[in-house]
């Protein structure tokens, strides 16, 4: 018989009763360290006091009422990320997938409302991973992820993710945008070269095409700054984001300039959830506190220290371990052939580490923002003795 749960996930046999900060407790008492964050999801970690008692104060009052009415706590949270990044106006959702599907509307809405409306084609690059939404898989383009659903979407094509000649081979007359993720973290953990993102801008500025930005997993905070893109020194004209922006609370947004959010008026683009009170009050109570005076230098010391720890256990696992790659708080260890990633996870739980595996055979590591160094150094310890259980006997 198929379980009450449908089965589309492959789980691992631990459920959790509880956590704080960035540890979670089994039903039976075991403790462990969560460097998953959820899939980099639980930005302040488990149970954070400031983000708990704004949900429970919140639910206590109006959980929700629908775009019909306005909703302060939206109003509220869209203005305090406009004056905090490059955007003019914001359009919030569920879910990473929903606010990637609303930032590709956005770009085709906007060279059909400028006269161009067969300018719908979005150049998108390989390893990438946008959503499970129909469109969104076409995105992805991952031929594992399509299979069984029929056509993909029409307007997207791919091209080799760091590849600027073949973005440029691939620009012609139904070009409407380049989408990209400044990091890939379903592919691998492999982040964009600073000068390949400067080079997008630049190519995009050139044809009049729109760069749109999936920091869905690269974003709010993760990477130390704000935004991802920030360490480029360029400005998206659109951009999606989620996971990280309600610390665990469901929640996307969909960041745009004004030229290209002028186009999404009344009747072009909705949702019954998103912006929500409750939703909006998550999203305050974790801008609170990543906004807060030195909060993104600590996650960019922490993350620092944790990329040299990383290294260390590639030096002493050099039969297992390929290299390091990402950059902030979402990085991860290249593993060589002899070794799954999955297995690697697998040693990990056995230490009592919680880490993500990622394409490419990569072990991601992407903790909550609020760990400390006695954390990193747990959490490196218990890599190390994982490692150690998996290095072949010859090496």
């Amino acid at each position: 018989m198929i379980p009450a749960l449908m089965p589309t996930y492959n789980r691992a046999d631990l459920a959790f009763e509880r956590g704080e900060g960035a540890s979670l407790w089994t039903e039976d008492g075991r403790r462990f360290l969560d460097f998953g964050a959820g899939i980099a999801t639980t930005s302040l970690g488990h149970a954070h006091p400031h983000l708990t008692q704004v949900i429970a104060e919140q639910a206590g009052r109006v959980m929700h009422v629908s775009n019909l009415y306005r909703v302060p706590q939206a109003e509220r949270l869209a203005a305090r990320h406009v004056a905090a990044s490059f955007a003019d106006s914001v359009f919030f959702c569920n879910s990473g997938a929903e606010a990637n599907e609303g930032m590709v509307k956005a770009v085709r809405k906007y060279h059909a409302e400028n006269g161009h409306p067969e300018r719908f084609h979005m150049i998108c690059f390989e390893g990438a991973f946008h959503g499970r939404t129909l469109a969104m898989l076409s995105a992805t383009g991952n031929e594992k992820y399509l299979a069984g659903f029929g056509p993909p979407v029409e307007g997207f094509s791919h091209v080799p993710f760091g590849n600027m000649n073949a973005v440029r081979d691939a620009i012609g007359p139904a070009t409407a945008g380049i989408m990209i993720e400044p990091i890939q973290g379903e592919g691998g953990v492999r982040p964009a070269d600073l000068r390949f993102l400067k080079e997008l801008r630049a190519v995009c500025d050139e044809y009049g095409l729109l760069l749109a930005l999936d920091e869905v997993q690269t974003g709010m905070g993760r990477s130390g700054k704000l935004w991802a893109h920030q360490w480029a020194g360029i400005e998206p004209d659109v951009m999606s984001s989620a996971k990280g922006i309600g610390g665990g609370f469901p929640l996307g947004a969909v960041l745009a300039k004004e030229h290209v959010a002028k186009h999404l008026k009344p009747g072009t683009h909705g949702t019954t959830y998103g912006g929500g009170p409750l939703a909006c009050a998550a999203g305050n109570a974790v801008l609170d506190v990543v906004l807060a005076p030195g909060f993104l230098d600590g996650v960019d010391r922490v993350a620092r220290n944790l990329w040299r720890g990383l290294l260390g256990l590639a030096d002493r696992h050099a039969s297992v371990v390929d290299g390091v790659q990402g950059a902030g708080l979402l990085v991860g260890l290249k593993l060589k052939p002899a070794v799954a990633n999955t297995e690697l996870q697998a040693a990990a739980v056995r230490e009592g580490l919680l880490t993500v595996a990622a394409g490419m055979n990569v072990l991601r590591v992407a903790p909550p923002l609020i760990i400390t160094d006695a954390e990193v150094a747990e959490a490196i310890a218990c890599l190390d003795r994982a490692l150690a259980a998996l290095t072949p006997k010859a090496a």
